[in-house]
């Protein structure tokens, strides 16, 4: 049986309760499979990028036909702020019907003159968002030039730039490592494995740190980050002072060079 996410930021857990470790978290309008209930009130699920987990009942809209239907309807992402009201009216004073972030899907229905699109939610409820923060939905990648690709890559990436961490975390509320890294290719239309390494059976392969280019990624023991150019590179770190999403460089005669990084990176990897 299939499911639709049908909360901004659903928390995939490990164990099925409230208290364990958040390990994923999947986003309003994604379409994810239930594998079994393993507790009353709690689904292990996966993901339409192959991550599994256990998440709460409460936020899925749970059937074949529900999801059949929502996965027909064209898709836009939010993407160009970190949120995105719903409202009830096409202006600012509308009635709020949801809360969106980074990631999340809604179904467009009329782009109007004054700057908002009329959109479907998963409920079926239908609402108005400004058109500025809605773009495309790449099921695919989005170019098939790499120049292209790589930069926009690096700008979804950057989208993220600020963003405090959380382990586990994919969105602008907090995002981890692998996080950020995998929601940026996803965002271009690529899927990449959620955490930090490099699996058999997705697009990233392993090349030499001499032909890193930007959009690759830099891998670490538990850690991994997006390579910019130019010695610098993206990631999102809990270590102390950082607290989130910060850059660093590669050149030993940086400001911001970390030798405790370089000298650990075990894997570059690239789809190119």
């Amino acid at each position: 049986m299939k499911a639709i996410v049908n909360t901004a930021v659903c928390p995939m857990f490990g164990q099925p309760t409230w208290e364990s470790t958040v390990e994923d978290e999947v986003l309003y309008g994604m379409i994810v499979d239930i594998l079994e209930e393993v507790a009353p009130g709690w689904y292990r699920i996966r993901t339409h990028y192959r991550y599994e987990g256990i998440v709460s009942a409460d936020a899925l809209i749970l059937g074949d036909e529900a999801a059949a239907a929502w996965a027909a309807l064209p898709k836009q992402v939010v993407r160009n702020k970190n949120h995105c009201d719903v409202l009830s009216q096409p202006k600012v004073q509308g009635w709020h019907l949801e809360s969106l972030t980074r990631g999340c899907l809604v179904a467009p229905l009329e782009e109007l003159e004054n700057g908002w699109t009329k959109v479907r939610l998963v409920d079926g409820r239908e609402g108005y968002t400004q058109t500025s923060i809605l773009d495309t939905y790449h099921a695919q990648p989005l170019s098939t030039d790499e120049e292209t690709m790589r930069k926009a890559l690096c700008d979804a990436a950057l989208l993220y730039q600020g963003t405090q961490y959380r382990w586990g975390g994919k969105s602008p509320m907090g995002i981890d490592c692998s996080g950020l890294c995998s929601m940026a290719y996803m965002l271009c239309g690529v899927l990449i494995y959620r955490d930090a390494k490099i699996m058999e059976g997705f697009p990233m392969h392993e090349i030499s740190l001499d032909n890193i280019k930007p959009g690759d990624l830099l891998f670490f023991p538990g850690h991994v980050a997006m390579y910019l150019g130019e010695g610098r590179y993206i990631h999102s770190t809990g270590r102390k002072g950082d607290d989130g999403v910060v850059f660093n460089s590669l050149d030993p005669n940086a400001p911001d060079f970390r030798a405790d990084l370089l000298a650990r990176i075990t894997h570059v990897g690239s789809i190119f």
